[in-house]
């Protein structure tokens, strides 16, 4: 009983209210709790277990990377259609004509993202410049100062340690020849064959 009216005495002298009315308070701040509690969440809520790691449910939502495919020799006509559009497709970007495949980062080279307009090109000039203007977007690197190229030079590096290289622009006249080369090499050898081995 001792500890009874010791309590009592306590809340009375930090409160200044009786026992009665100090309890009183406190259910009625219990009651007024659970009713707002009540009115802002949906009592289906409650029968829902915990979400534990959302990050979990993150890492099934994003699509899994396929391996990078070389590609080998690729003019910038062909280097276009890897801009992000056709997301079947993998999202590359050349710098210094050097191909590499940066789909693992889709959130910043692909549609929407803060460096979409690198994607599908060689952005060796923009990014020296650490330009965003569209005339920038080329492999031109007449004109650069040397802490421009060095610039470009830190770029690459990065571009070396986090992505593959997948292949390396040519120019449209390099890949016109190889393709006339094997043409004239097909020509040939169907005249070879027509003629019984006699040219």
């Amino acid at each position: 009983m001792e500890i009874y009216s010791t309590m009592m005495d306590v809340i009375e002298s930090y409160t200044g209210l009786s026992p009665s009315a100090f309890f009183t308070i406190a259910a009625l701040m219990i009651v007024v709790y659970k009713t707002v509690c009540n009115m802002f969440v949906d009592p289906e809520d409650f029968n829902k277990p915990p979400i534990i790691n959302t990050s979990i449910n993150l890492q099934q939502a994003t699509p899994k990377l396929s391996e990078p495919v070389q590609l080998g020799d690729v003019t910038e006509q062909e280097l276009r259609a890897y801009d992000g559009s056709d997301p079947s497709k993998p999202l590359l970007m050349a710098i210094k004509g050097q191909i590499y495949d940066v789909s693992s980062s889709r959130m910043f080279y692909g549609p929407g993202g803060p460096y979409a307009k690198f994607a599908g090109r060689d952005a060796s000039r923009a990014l020296a410049l650490l330009s965003f203007d569209p005339q920038d977007l080329t492999g031109n690197l007449k004109g650069l100062s040397d802490s421009e190229l060095e610039v470009l030079q830190d770029w690459e590096y990065k571009f070396m340690e986090k992505y593959v290289k997948v292949g390396q622009l040519v120019p449209e006249e390099t890949k016109t020849m190889e393709t006339d080369g094997e043409e004239k090499v097909e020509e040939s050898s169907q005249k070879l064959e027509i003629n019984g081995g006699k040219e």
